[in-house]
């Protein structure tokens, strides 16, 4: 809730109890922003809740807390519409009031949460011996943009990427490499990623259909787990050929992440099959030990258990996610952990979250939160994969974009007559590309699937990067044309509201507290991308409908301060996104 509405929310409180007595002073005024401008900018719908307590007609009610409302110096007078809502319309004074407060604070606006917290993004988590693919692609950008707006709130924010790096897997690599190229165990970077991923496939196919090479896999897990050198040497060669694969699609993209791999867990498992022994949950059942939990059934509706320990004794994903739980509480401390992960995950975690709290390891301040997301969709609506029917590399997929909004790039400079360095264009092309595939991702809802289309994301009109980025370009190309350096118009640049479109947009622009604190909470980062949307639209209707350079004095300084300040949000918004402005295009 932003700055004016806790105001406006504290003022119906003191109406209420000023109309119906102390009994009232709790009540929820019910303050939403209005759904249509021309009603005002907020209503109050409290009038109507209370009809039936206090007896008296909702038009009634509204019409006494509106005799002892005092929001002069905010509002227009209130007024009572329909069966008992209360329209409350800012006036421009106090838009203006706002719009200074906001231009001379560097956080424009967003304060820092009150109660800063230690909390956990764990995301991304590709696997090691493969390629990240399309199926990272939300995961990754989606954990980094909460971790964004979490960290930009003043919260103590720690990135985990939980990259699967032990097991079986391994084993049945290194027992197939020991084979077909032994070198690739004693040397670093003796394979490129695609072969290794090649090795990979020829392993698990041997491991499939060969059960003598099953033992020599097993063999070489047990060798692993119990620290042979050879073994060790060439799983941590493994690793970092992979870990420098994954770099670079970070350092394309922007992203930190602090690696905490599967391994880190493993020394700390039989503690956790201990513990849930001692509590008593821990079940055998057809050899393995397993929890049965509340809610859980398979398609027979019979009970479903979360298995903690195999029946040969080995560990699985729940033993290790149930361990990082206990790591994660008890050395970092962390009083919200969010997992981003897709939603077929989301049965998994709440059995591991269940038995957790279980088992008494999870105090009452700690949330967990699994933040799930839908698939990402090729155009024929279907799963996105390659021609040949294989996953889309995360690679290939990006390098796509960004050589397709080359391609736009040199075709709008042909048409434009405009001559620009390689450096240019390489570098537009890339903040376009990386940025549309960003933005086309979070605009959607997480929760939903969503279809990819390198022409609709590339778009320069409609909900987009480029058209955000071009609104942002449009504010520079002001500043450049009028010789004008927004930073020297002063703090004291009075924002004057005449027109109807300055006002709106002026009232978009003081909502930005409001969305983030709504992200914060609800981590929708598609609700960031509608605000700068409409702030886009907004701003462009404005430049449309209002000469800035060409008008008089004092309405020139003031529109140029309205621009700067369009610019600064739209800045800082898509920074929260993980999206880089530029300054032409």
């Amino acid at each position: 809730m932003n700055a004016t509405q806790e105001l406006l929310k504290e003022k119906l409180q003191q109406a209420l109890v000023a109309a119906f007595g102390t009994e009232y002073a709790d009540v929820d005024p019910m303050l939403v922003t209005a759904s249509n401008p021309k009603f005002g900018d907020y209503q109050a719908n409290v009038a109507l809740s209370l009809a039936k307590r206090l007896g008296q007609q909702p038009r009634a009610i509204a019409q006494a807390i509106v005799d002892k409302l005092d929001v002069s110096e905010i509002c227009k007078p209130p007024e009572v519409a329909g069966p008992g809502f209360i329209n409350l319309k800012l006036t421009t004074e106090y838009l203006e009031t706002q719009l200074a407060a906001v231009q001379a604070d560097s956080r424009l606006g967003v304060a820092k949460a009150k109660t800063p917290k230690r909390e956990i993004v764990d995301f991304s988590s590709p696997n090691i011996a493969k390629e990240m693919h399309v199926g990272h692609l939300r995961s990754t950008i989606i954990g980094d943009s909460i971790a964004r707006i979490l960290e930009f709130r003043g919260h103590d924010v720690l990135r985990l990427n939980h990259v699967g790096d032990w097991g079986t897997q391994f084993g049945m690599l290194i027992a197939y490499l020991r084979e077909v190229y032994p070198e690739a165990l004693t040397t670093a970077n003796a394979l490129d990623i695609g072969d290794l991923v090649s090795f990979y496939r020829q392993a698990k196919k041997r491991f499939d259909e060969d059960e003598a090479f099953q033992e020599t896999a097993r063999k070489e897990v047990v060798r692993l787990q119990a620290g042979a050198e050879d073994t060790l040497h060439a799983w941590k060669l493994l690793c970092e050929q992979s870990r420098a694969e994954f770099q670079e699609i970070y350092d394309l993209l922007d992203i930190k992440l602090q690696e905490r791999g599967e391994s880190f867990y493993n020394p700390l498992l039989p503690k956790v099959v201990e513990d849930l022994e001692q509590t008593g949950l821990l079940v055998e059942n057809q050899g393995a030990k397993c929890v049965f939990l509340e809610g859980f059934t398979n398609k027979e509706g019979e009970p479903l258990p979360l298995i903690v320990q195999k029946s040969d004794g080995g560990y699985n994903y729940a033993t290790t996610d149930l361990a990082a739980i206990r790591y994660r509480i008890q050395e970092d401390h962390a009083k919200r952990i969010i997992y981003v992960t897709d939603a077929g995950q989301a049965n998994h975690f709440a059995q591991v979250f269940q038995v957790a709290r279980k088992a008494g390891w999870v105090p009452d301040d700690v949330e967990f939160v699994h933040v799930p997301f839908g698939l990402v969709l090729g155009e024929d609506g279907k799963k996105f994969k390659t021609r040949s029917g294989d996953t889309v590399r995360l690679r290939d997929l990006l390098d796509e974009a960004i050589a397709r909004a080359r391609a736009d790039l040199e075709t709008r400079l042909q048409e434009e007559g405009r001559e620009e360095t390689e450096q240019f264009k390489a570098h537009v092309a890339k903040v376009v590309g990386i940025s549309a595939v960003k933005y086309a991702d979070l605009s959607q809802n997480r929760t939903s699937n969503y279809i990819f289309s390198y022409d609709k994301m590339l778009s320069l009109k409609g909900n987009t990067a480029p058209y955000m980025l071009y609104a942002y370009v449009r504010t520079q190309g002001i500043s450049r044309e009028g010789n004008i350096d927004f930073g020297q118009l002063g703090a004291d640049a009075k924002i004057l509201l005449r027109e109807d479109t300055e006002l709106t947009l002026a009232k978009h622009l003081l909502q930005l507290d409001e969305i983030v604190g709504d992200v914060e909470q609800d981590l929708l980062p598609n609700r960031l991308c509608e605000y700068l949307y409409q702030l886009s639209d907004k701003f462009n209707k404005f430049y449309e409908n209002c000469p800035v350079l060409k008008s008089e004095e004092p309405v020139r300084t003031s529109r140029l301060a309205l621009c700067y300040l369009t610019a600064r949000t739209l800045k800082l918004g898509l920074s929260l996104l993980g999206i880089q402005v530029l300054e032409r295009m």
